[in-house]
């Protein structure tokens, strides 16, 4: 077996260019049973290997497992009852019908719907249901900063991250790139306020009061000051913002598009069918 694995890795590129031109000259290498498993069916596994001492180990544990699984099935085969056989055999039907199906549908969308969505039907549909956009939890726009407590700029960062002034924070966050152990910057987009808390070395028990209170928190441990400077908040139970939920929006137009697709697709089938008397109701 080890002499046929040898030739297997030299001729292996040779036999690439010939499956690729169709012209397969198809070598057996195991069988079990009447399942024969041929040369060019075993992946390349040659090409990555260091040497051909790996490369035969490699081959000769695929061959192991290829026999090892047929010689399973083939027990299975002998073993389950007729009305296990009659089951499965129905499984593998309705799993072939479905990706027939689904490949298809996923062909024709590709080809025919409309995928595109503009921002005008996102803006209008999220107008028209902000009830369904209510928050589950408290969100915020923020800078989380976490410093060594030696870095010399300390002070003055912590002074920058109070600040709202444009400048300032822009200096800030040059400066949290450069000395920060850990710098988030969320100034611009939404995430939820636990996203943060977690990064604190203490619990926040209450994140209603937590927002209301704090604009800018800052906390430390023995080895590090952890700054959060809050920029805008939302609380659970009121409406997400629109740029929160954008995304989830186009998501359902999208889904609906594709049900509404599929539906007016197989509608049409089936009505021409009908039309051309393929099919009938007995």
């Amino acid at each position: 077996m080890n002499r046929l694995l040898i030739l297997l890795i030299s001729v292996m590129f040779f036999s690439a260019c010939k499956r690729s031109e169709g012209n397969i000259d198809r070598k057996p290498v195991a069988e079990v049973g009447d399942k024969v498993l041929h040369y060019d069916e075993i992946p390349r596994l040659a090409e990555s290997s260091v040497n051909k001492t790996d490369s035969t180990a490699l081959i000769q544990g695929f061959i192991n497992k290829w026999a090892k699984r047929q010689l399973l099935l083939q027990k299975a085969e002998g073993s389950l009852t007729a009305e296990l056989k009659y089951d499965i055999a129905k499984q593998l039907e309705e799993t072939r019908t479905n990706l027939f199906i689904y490949q298809y549908q996923r062909q024709m969308m590709l080809e025919k719907m409309d995928t595109v969505v503009s921002d005008t039907e996102l803006e209008n549909y999220y107008s028209a249901n902000q009830s369904s956009f209510l928050l589950t939890s408290n969100i915020v726009k923020a800078l989380f900063i976490k410093l060594p407590l030696t870095t010399r700029e300390l002070s003055n960062i912590k002074l920058l991250a109070r600040s709202n002034d444009r400048k300032d924070i822009q200096q800030l966050k040059s400066l949290c790139y450069q000395l920060a152990e850990k710098f988030e910057d969320f100034d611009d987009s939404w995430i939820p306020l636990n996203r943060i808390t977690l990064e604190l070395p203490e619990d926040v028990v209450n994140e209603d009061n937590f927002l209301k209170r704090n604009t800018y928190f800052e906390s430390k441990d023995s080895h590090s000051a952890y700054l959060v400077s809050i920029r805008d908040y939302r609380q659970r139970s009121t409406v997400a913002p629109f740029e929160y939920v954008k995304e989830d929006i186009k998501r359902i137009i999208w889904n609906t598009r594709r049900f509404e697709f599929i539906q007016s697709m197989e509608n049409g089938m089936y009505n021409e069918a009908l039309k051309a008397n393929n099919f009938k109701i007995y």
